[in-house]
């Protein structure tokens, strides 16, 4: 309708300015009424005038409209021209839309609000730097919440660079893994040590760079787990020394009790006391070996880091596993050898590592029929994973949190320091050991490095 009305309007003023052109043209050609062909003129620049106009509020409210829309300025009003402008409908759309975009903007703030609200409760530190550099050359901190306030014991500051002067440590720490990452790290604040497990994460959004900095203390955690670890380490060692104890002090007892007002002995308890000696000298031999391990896990060497292939290190386990696995009638699959993929490690420690890994999925399969054992590696964003997976009777739920104590075995005749060992040396590359089992099913032990 609104299409009619204008196009009737502008219709009916081309066809004045034609019938007045026309007009003009005959009365300059036939008369001589001067005062006549001014006036004709004069209405005739007049019409024109008022249609160039008349388009021209068009264009002009068309051109406030999208200004207003730039600019964010909700306060255009456009109620006037919808009930009596030549365009009703389309005034009516443009408040519509002013009215939508004002909605969207309010909605958008009160969920900035209500974030903001909750990163301050949360007892995370949260830091989020702007790395658009200011005119003074200075990096802006666009939020600083309260628990980043506390935790490093200083005021929400507005630059980065006042931070990196009052905390250089933290500072850079954060630089280390500044495209993104883990870090663990220790800090003295206020004379009160912290333990900070600190994550970065990179992000560009509309075109401006950010990095976003999330921390926490996680010293009780720790000292918790560290408490229980002690617990059930000196558990197990204290299982392990009474069962060697109990029978020398009763060998000692009953070899007490023999010679005991005795000056000589006949042979049957020459024997006997023979037999008790070879007794007390086994137990002390194997509480010795035990100590032995136990040292061994305490000093294993720092490792030598160098460039090696995924494919090279697979290659090389193949080589050494693969006849002990087919003693004992195991398939061992040792896939993508020729992978050319490069981190940095020390090879011996992790072929060790590997050893172990395959040795006890030998042993966890010999009972199956089909006894199999796959390695391979995977690499997933920027961790990178070989695994070793078999078909054998897998592990318990209640001894996955088990298995990496020190002396805890549940293999017959098993030292029980392998995965122990195994966990250290990958925790002194910066990686970790993750394992996933269904018993009976499938069991995948996990070495997971850090791939950049």
């Amino acid at each position: 309708m609104f299409y009619k009305r204008f196009t009737f309007r502008l219709i009916s003023r081309l066809v004045l300015i034609n019938l007045l052109g026309y007009l003009l043209f005959y009365l300059i050609k036939n008369t001589q009424l001067w005062f006549t062909i001014i006036g004709v003129s004069l209405i005739l620049l007049g019409s024109i005038i008022s249609l160039y106009y008349y388009i021209n509020e068009i264009r002009s409210d068309i051109k406030r409209f999208i200004l207003a829309v730039k600019t964010r300025d909700h306060t255009l009003n456009f109620k006037n021209k919808a009930t009596k402008g030549s365009f009703p409908e389309l005034y009516e759309s443009f408040g519509e839309i002013l009215q939508v975009h004002k909605q969207i903007r309010l909605e958008q703030e009160a969920m900035f609000q209500l974030i903001k609200t909750i990163l301050e409760q949360v007892p995370v530190g949260v830091i989020v730097v702007n790395n658009t550099k200011t005119a003074q050359d200075n990096e802006e901190i666009a939020f600083f919440n309260q628990a980043a306030s506390n935790l490093l014991g200083v005021p929400a500051y507005k630059y980065w660079h006042r931070l990196q002067q009052h905390l250089p440590n933290f500072a850079n720490e954060v630089d280390q893994i500044s495209s993104g990452g883990k870090r663990f790290l220790e800090l003295k604040i206020q004379d009160k040590l912290i333990q900070l497990s600190t994550e970065v994460i990179p992000l560009n959004l509309y075109g401006k760079n950010y990095t976003i900095i999330s921390f926490q203390n996680i010293k009780d955690e720790i000292e918790q787990k560290e408490t229980e670890a002690w617990n059930r380490l000196i558990g197990v060692i204290s299982h392990e020394i009474l069962n060697s104890i109990t029978p020398i002090s009763s060998l000692s007892d009953t070899i007490n009790s023999m010679v005991t007002d005795k000056e000589n002995l006949d042979q049957d308890e020459m024997e006997d006391l023979k037999t008790a000696l070879q007794t007390i000298k086994r137990r002390s031999a194997g509480l010795l070996d035990f100590v032995k391990d136990y040292r061994l896990i305490a000093e294993l060497p720092t490792p030598n880091l160098e460039s090696h292939t995924i494919g090279e290190i697979l290659k090389h386990i193949k080589v050494l596993m693969q006849p002990f696995a087919k003693v004992r009638n195991v398939v061992l699959d040792v896939e993508q050898t020729s992978s050319k993929i490069t981190i940095q490690l020390d090879l011996k420690l992790v072929e060790q590592v590997l050893i172990n890994l395959i040795t006890n999925s030998i042993y966890s399969v010999e009972e199956n029929e089909n006894p199999h054992i796959l390695v391979s590696y995977r690499l997933e964003n920027t961790k990178l994973y070989i695994d070793v997976t078999d078909n054998g009777k897998g592990i318990e739920p209640t001894d996955l949190e088990k298995i990496f104590v020190p002396f805890y075995t549940t293999r017959k005749n098993g030292s029980g320091i392998g995965l122990t060992i195994s966990r250290n040396i990958m925790k002194m590359h910066r990686g970790s050991i993750e394992v996933i089992s269904t018993p009976n099913e499938q069991t995948t032990f996990s070495l997971l490095f850090n791939y950049v």
